[in-house]
């Protein structure tokens, strides 16, 4: 077992206590309507009220319930009393402008717990319907309806699902990439030079593990110019647009009415103050909900690290409607998870689009410039903060972030999140990742000031499904510097990258550093650091992965980055899989791999080609697995261990393999229709995790 803090040990307690209360539901707990309800009803807590037509003044009374702004106003001085409730009736509750919640807004000592009412289902969205719709003359069967003139969008949520924007696919022989833009080598798409807006179309690459956008600044009949600096960031580095590590990337242009031929398909126009949308044959749009997101950010809960904010609890509630614009003027650089590079670099080699194609020393020397992708719900210089069953859906980046750099926060004030709680959410079309923990910057993973540590973050039984659907590169879970992370019994399905990711940097952080990276250049111009990184003494456990890899051959289902002592990856169940189940990546030190089931695809593989590099010291003990096998180059001089790792036929899994399979994944009292009945395994006790996603054959299917 690895060994915890006090302050860990008390966050495992608690989720003790509140597993076993939620226990005593049953397996058919709802939770919006059966587990709130007995948390707003406590006697101890001051309760209010808030309604989606609540007035802006007012005590918030039951029969006067306020706004969500009122509610906290009123709610900060009984808080310094005792914990308080705020129930929130049913209905849509749509914002204009986020949801803060700084010093003064929490609960302090106590807490604040913002709940559905009793059997409510209530949304908070930063999105408006969309309504009005007729028929369009700028294409058949187009429908078009009035937006609010200077509004964009990247997103549209239509009946619950992002909507692809208007897009077409460019086969690889049709354009060559130059340090400028794009050759145009099929005449007949001259006649994109044609198209009005062409500042507006997006060039898109997918890669090997890189999900890269570019905007375009003018279109010729044989020249498509980028705008920059955007492009400059897209051609240096890895897997960049001309020199990806995959023979034939996927290239697409994307955002033009010209584009608007395929069902399902949208394009705005905010300078005209107009949307279009194609439903299928016959399909009014006036009898859909179609959701036009308003805000890049729908809750910000942030303090400083002198007056964090402490004490507060959201419970039962659906989360929607965002949309991060970032990319739109500054392109999407990746570079992997979720990271990338944005402004000009003075310091870029005038001829990078040649000699820093597939890395160079100028490029490393930028990598502790890289950005985050800001999530629409963030936390960060906080603690005791938890969200308990509710619905992160329809938000145009990463759901939920937790202790993120600065750079991807609205307050300025980034990590410092410590006892935050993430249990038995829904986390589904959305963006980007579904939860993301942690930064990749200096202060990250060596902290200027102690109290800027991650630590202590529970993500438990939550089930992440159909996320990352327009920043591909991101993987369901990502966990990145942080101490005493755990991830347990989550189930994370139909993803186009990793499934659960922990770590970052490649080993360049670590005590001592990294030998490729001294040989690539780095520590000429960054840090060699001789101390450890705050990443360490995680676990990652029980967790049901499948359906990964949609998009991408790099990386893995569970994957790993640098050096993580004390951390243990275990009982978890992977199937249907693409590429490699568990995967030690560059810098993956100290790290126990045991008792975990991998069904299809490859077993194992620790990145340790280099007897120069650190994938070093880590024992890879009693595991399971049906295909492929264990990729360890080198693994005596590394240290890596493998110990009584069974290879079984098909489905012949022995008894201690079988227990893992049936109790990986969210318990049955958090199980919803997500979850997925695609397991191909009957052997478990009816109320196993995987029984009862046998059992919930007839709900609604889960989305490839």
């Amino acid at each position: 077992m690895t060994r915890t803090s006090d302050s860990t040990r008390s966050v495992s307690r608690r989720w003790r206590r509140r597993a076993g209360t939620l226990a005593a539901l049953g397996a058919c707990a709802v939770i919006a309507s059966a587990l709130i309800p007995l948390q707003a009803q406590a006697a101890h807590r001051t309760v209010y009220f808030a309604a989606p037509d609540g007035k802006d003044s007012g005590h918030c009374g039951q029969s006067q319930p306020c706004s969500l702004e009122r509610a906290q106003h009123v709610v900060r001085p009984a808080a310094k009393q005792g914990d308080v409730t705020v129930q929130l009736a049913d209905g849509t509750y749509r914002l204009s402008e986020p949801l803060r919640f700084g010093p003064g807004d929490d609960g302090g000592d106590h807490t604040i717990h913002w709940t559905a009412a009793p059997g409510a289902h209530p949304v908070i969205t930063g999105a408006s319907k969309v309504t009005g719709w007729s028929k369009s003359q700028a294409g058949s069967g187009i429908w078009e309806a009035k937006t609010p003139s200077g509004l964009d969008t990247r997103q549209l949520y239509v009946d619950g699902v992002i909507a692809p924007r208007a897009a077409i696919r460019l086969a690889n022989a049709d354009v060559t990439p130059t340090a400028t833009g794009l050759t145009i080598k099929n005449p007949t798409l001259s006649y994109l030079a044609t198209l009005p807006d062409q500042g507006r179309i997006e060039f898109e690459s997918l890669g090997d593990f890189t999900n890269r956008y570019s905007p375009v600044q003018s279109i010729s009949a044989t020249k498509i110019t980028m705008a920059q600096p955007a492009w400059d960031n897209n051609t240096w580095g890895w897997d960049t647009v001309q020199n990806s590590f995959l023979a034939g990337p996927s290239w697409y242009l994307d955002n033009s009415l010209s584009f608007l031929t395929q069902v399902g398909q949208w394009y705005i126009d905010p300078g005209a103050g107009k949307l279009y949308y194609k439903p299928a044959n016959g399909v009014d749009p006036n009898q859909l909900d179609i959701e036009l997101p308003r805000l890049e950010t729908l809750i910000s809960i942030g303090g400083t690290y002198d007056e964090p904010v402490t004490g507060l609890a959201f419970e039962g509630i659906q989360l929607s409607g965002t949309s991060w614009l970032g990319p739109s003027t500054d392109g999407y650089a990746d570079q992997q998870n979720g990271l990338f590079i944005k402004g000009a670099y003075d310091y870029r080699p005038a001829d990078a689009f040649t000699s820093c194609s597939r890395g160079c020393e100028m490029f490393e020397r930028a990598r502790t410039n890289w950005y985050q992708e800001p999530a629409a719900v963030q936390v960060s210089a906080a603690s005791r903060i938890s969200f308990t069953g509710n619905t992160f859906t329809n938000l145009g980046q990463s759901a939920l972030g937790v202790g993120n750099d600065a750079n991807a926060t609205t307050t300025g004030v980034g990590l410092g999140a410590s006892d935050i709680d993430v249990v038995g959410n829904r986390f589904m079309e959305d963006s980007g990742h579904g939860v993301v923990v942690g930064g990749v910057l200096p202060d990250a993973h060596h902290p200027s000031d102690p109290r800027m540590t991650n630590q202590n973050i529970l993500i438990a039984n939550n089930t992440i499904n159909r996320v990352a659907v327009d920043y591909k590169d991101n993987s369901g879970i990502l966990s990145t510097y942080v101490t005493g992370a755990r991830i347990l019994h989550n189930e994370v399905a139909n993803v186009p990258y990793d499934g659960i990711d922990t770590g970052y940097g490649w080993g360049i952080n670590d005590a001592g550093g990294s030998n490729d990276y001294v040989d690539r250049g780095y520590y000429k111009w960054n840090r060699l650091y001789t101390t450890p990184t705050t990443l360490k003494d995680n676990r990652v456990e029980g967790n049901l992965v499948h359906h990964t890899k949609a998009r991408f051959a790099d990386g893995g289902s569970v994957y790993n980055l640098s050096a993580s002592p004390g951390t243990v990856v275990a009982k978890n169940y992977l199937f249907n899989i693409s590429g490699v189940g568990l995967y030690l990546d560059e810098g993956s030190r100290s790290m126990t791999y045991e008792n975990n089931v991998v069904q299809d695809g490859s077993f194992v593989f620790t990145n340790a080609y280099s007897l120069r590099n650190n994938t070093s010291d880590n024992v890879i003990r009693n595991n399971w697995y049906n295909s492929g096998g264990a990729s360890t180059p080198n693994a005596e001089a590394h240290n890596n261990k493998l110990i009584n790792n069974v290879k079984v036929t098909g489905a012949n899994w022995p008894a201690g393999a079988r227990d893992v399979i049936c109790q990986a994944g969210v318990a049955p009292q958090y199980r919803t229709s997500l979850n997925a009945n695609q397991f191909g395994f009957s052997g478990c006790a009816v109320d196993s995790p995987v029984a009862a996603g046998l059992a919930t054959a007839g709900d609604s299917a889960v989305s490839s």
